[in-house]
């Protein structure tokens, strides 16, 4: 079989090139040629070939909508973030710095299918099957029959699910994958994209699914080009610090389910174990309240967590540093302003440092009350009652605004006991909530002054 003739494409203007340049000989753009394969002469070959039948026009009222079926994986917390399970024919792309125990989640998960009667293949492109074997030995799998193929040439490992046909295959890593049609290196954009591509179209043929583990960048970022983001069907972050026990997945795109969903996982000698009371995580074990902390509920997808914003306010030099972990910096710098314009707390000459607890990352409003009070805890060096929460959105002219899904934040900090809440006032239930005492408040000199008076 011969190969098919490499050209560079500009992204520019679509001009070709039979050899790569650095600028194109076209439109005399820079660095803008895209290694691709011309079309071949004879059609019978070819790679763009439809997924499915060409199919009439017809209307939306006529179409049937069924329901997605999933199949569960064995990991609650993995199964929560796909929104329910895996989905026939369904493309997973998961991402996370290395070492973050991507390969052990998803052994472990695909043992339990396996188990589960499901038919499962994973292929390996960075470890050898006796490495794969070892893991699964450390992790207690002895005795899976997970078939595992170790290879990297893309046009083998289609050959081996067209043969095979699993229910469900994971490809360790997509970085690794090669075409043979291409003459650029395992995990240069040209590859990537190609290989995803082709995995992809195999998937919505044959109704496997495919789950895609990515490479990031230093920044976080999944590697490769973007378009791999659009191509696939369920985007997933693996997070966590290598040095903490505790990772999380969040869905950042979820074609069958909600996004920013997270599913907490605990690293143990056995693998990853799904942690159903994440609360406990994010809130600190004092004995005694102290200074500079405030306890929030925060909504990740469809779940309510509680997590401690911790802030401290030290004497700074002529330029005062503003820094964040786990928040938005700009944000931090708003809410200073607004809590010297309205409040009249001043933090001019003053270092102040807030983080989340544990790990985990707040881009909701909902924040912004429990960042103010916990930064004027620290300033004034008193503490928070016990059992003490608060949430809502701070707008520039000092009015507290209602978070989203209100009711079920004050229930979930009702149930793990904590009893006094300053919340916006658009979010105060009309019920009373047993153990739990509610401040609505409108601005934000109103919640300084409830705090004074509970101090």
């Amino acid at each position: 079989m011969a190969k098919e003739k490499t050209i560079y494409t500009c992204n520019e203007c679509g001009g070709t090139s039979p050899k790569w340049l650095g600028k194109c000989p076209h439109c005399n753009a820079w660095n803008t040629l895209i290694e691709s394969v011309a079309e071949s002469a004879a059609p019978a070959k070819n790679r763009f070939a439809a997924l499915a039948k060409t199919a009439e026009v017809t209307t939306l009222a006529d179409i049937e909508a069924t329901d997605v079926d999933r199949t569960p994986t064995g990991q609650d917390e993995l199964d929560r973030v796909l929104g329910g399970g895996i989905v026939e024919g369904g493309v997973v792309l998961i991402g996370g710095d290395p070492g973050i125990g991507k390969s052990t989640l998803l052994l472990q998960a695909l043992d339990a299918l396996e188990r589960a009667g499901q038919k499962t293949l994973y292929v390996t492109g960075e470890e050898s099957g006796a490495q794969v074997a070892l893991r699964a030995r450390r992790l207690g799998l002895d005795g899976s029959q997970v078939q595992v193929l170790a290879e990297i040439q893309l046009e083998k490992i289609l050959a081996t699910l067209e043969v095979q046909q699993p229910a469900i295959a994971v490809i360790d890593s997509i970085q690794t994958v090669y075409s043979e049609q291409l003459t650029s290196a395992p995990g240069s954009v040209a590859q990537v994209r190609e290989c995803a591509a082709h995995l992809t179209r195999a998937a919505k043929a044959s109704g496997t699914a495919i789950v895609l583990v990515g490479h990031v960048t230093k920044e976080g970022a999944l590697a490769g080009p973007r378009v791999l983001e659009h191509m696939v069907d369920t985007v997933l972050y693996f997070e966590g610090d290598t040095h903490s026990s505790f990772r999380l997945i969040r869905a950042i795109k979820n074609r069958f389910g909600a996004v920013n969903e997270i599913g907490v996982f605990a690293m143990t000698e056995k693998g990853l174990k799904g942690v159903t009371n994440p609360s406990a995580i994010f809130l600190s074990q004092h004995a005694e309240p102290v200074p500079g902390s405030c306890v929030m509920v925060t909504l990740e997808g469809t779940r309510p967590m509680l997590v401690e914003i911790q802030a401290l306010v030290d004497s700074g030099g002529p330029s005062p540093r503003r820094l964040s972990v786990g928040l938005e910096r700009d944000r931090l710098a708003m809410l200073l302003a607004v809590l010297h314009r309205h409040a009249g707390v001043a933090c001019m000459d003053q270092d102040v440092f807030v983080n989340a607890v544990g790990g985990v990352r707040i881009s909701e409003p909902a924040a912004d009350l429990a960042v103010m009070l916990a930064i004027t805890s620290s300033l004034r060096g008193k503490a928070l009652p016990k059992g003490f929460i608060a949430f809502g959105e701070v707008g520039l002219a000092g009015e507290v605004r209602p978070a989203p899904r209100g009711q079920e934040r004050l229930k979930e900090a009702a149930k793990l006991g904590f009893s006094v809440a300053v919340v916006p006032k658009a979010n105060a239930p009309k019920k009373a909530i047993e153990g739990l005492t509610i401040h609505p408040v409108e601005r934000v000199e109103e919640a300084m002054e409830v705090v004074r008076a509970l101090t």
